[in-house]
């Protein structure tokens, strides 16, 4: 279990890093090939070419800088697990260079797929109140 858990940790801190990068590339391998991405305020998009297009729709509109925490994985079986997470930063608008903060809470199903741990589902809402 604690290789599970190390192996998740990576991938997660993996995607962060890419993340903040707005490196849509980097990303979409880290997903599953049926991986679901649930942005809040945007349609669900499923499968590779529906994940990566809504990662790059993503940074067109905006950049992040975000630090992630990682509150508990939870290995649910040899090839699933959960991970719950929290992030903090700010997003800065393409369209103007606005900043603003970012805060959200995140949701991620994990599944090993051809021996590696990556992203089945992922799901998050903004833990700040609106603006």
């Amino acid at each position: 279990m604690a290789d599970t858990k190390a192996e998740i940790t990576t991938l997660l801190q993996t995607y962060a890093k890419h993340l903040n990068a707005s490196d849509t590339s980097s990303i979409v391998p880290l997903y599953t090939k049926d991986g679901v991405f649930m942005a809040q305020h945007f349609p669900t998009a499923s499968g590779t070419n529906e994940v990566r297009d809504a990662y790059n729709k993503t940074f067109s509109l905006i950049t992040l800088s975000v630090e992630f925490t990682i509150h508990e994985i939870i290995p649910t079986s040899p090839s699933y697990a959960i991970a719950r997470t929290s992030s903090i930063g700010t997003v800065t608008m393409q369209s103007n260079g606005g900043k603003t903060n970012e805060g959200n809470q995140e949701l991620f199903v994990l599944q090993k797929e051809d021996g590696e741990w990556k992203i089945a589902r992922y799901c998050f809402c903004s833990v700040l109140p609106p603006h």
